[in-house]
């Protein structure tokens, strides 16, 4: 990675801690831009990871996850979408992508963190970006005791994990 590939870093200061992301323009601008936007309007303030699962990742980004209406929890946006942006970058520990729907062009707001690794999610994912501090927060919120969801998936912290506040810290 070169240093004109590296953008901003944005920090989440979440209940469990900090952690330190820094974002890759060079392979998905479209994500980056978003991610940042929606990081200075103050979007992700006050969302929960609504979707935990050890050894694989651990999911926030949802505005819904502002309300207690939990069977909304993973359905909300910020009422546009980005279109896809595949990469080579490989999702393994730390690396920071974009969740969306059957429909590649349909991530908006909610990101997932990787907490193991997964071949499987690389080329059908955009990967934007990739952890670089507070890697035993990322554990802690991932070694999280869950609970069944609203949707049937025994993934929902059992004790929530809110983002405080996502800080824009410019390259």
């Amino acid at each position: 990675m070169t240093e004109s590939q590296i953008g901003a870093r944005v920090r989440l200061e979440t209940s469990a801690g900090n952690m330190t992301l820094e974002l890759l323009p060079g392979i998905a601008p479209k994500h980056v831009e978003n991610f940042v936007k929606l990081s200075k309007d103050g979007f992700y303030d006050g969302t929960k990871f609504h979707r935990v699962v050890t050894g694989f990742m651990v999911q926030g980004g949802d505005p819904n996850t502002k309300t207690d209406n939990e069977r909304s929890w993973g359905t909300g946006g910020p009422g546009w979408s980005v279109d896809a942006e595949f990469n080579d970058m490989h999702h393994e520990r730390g690396v920071v992508s974009m969740a969306r729907s059957s429909d590649p062009n349909s991530a908006g707001s909610q990101f997932f963190l990787m907490h193991g690794e997964a071949e499987f999610l690389d080329g059908n994912y955009t990967a934007f970006g990739r952890i670089v501090d507070g890697f035993e927060v990322l554990d802690s919120i991932a070694n999280a005791e869950t609970m069944q969801s609203a949707g049937g998936e025994n993934s929902k912290p059992l004790e929530p994990v809110t983002i405080h506040k996502a800080v824009v810290e410019e390259a």
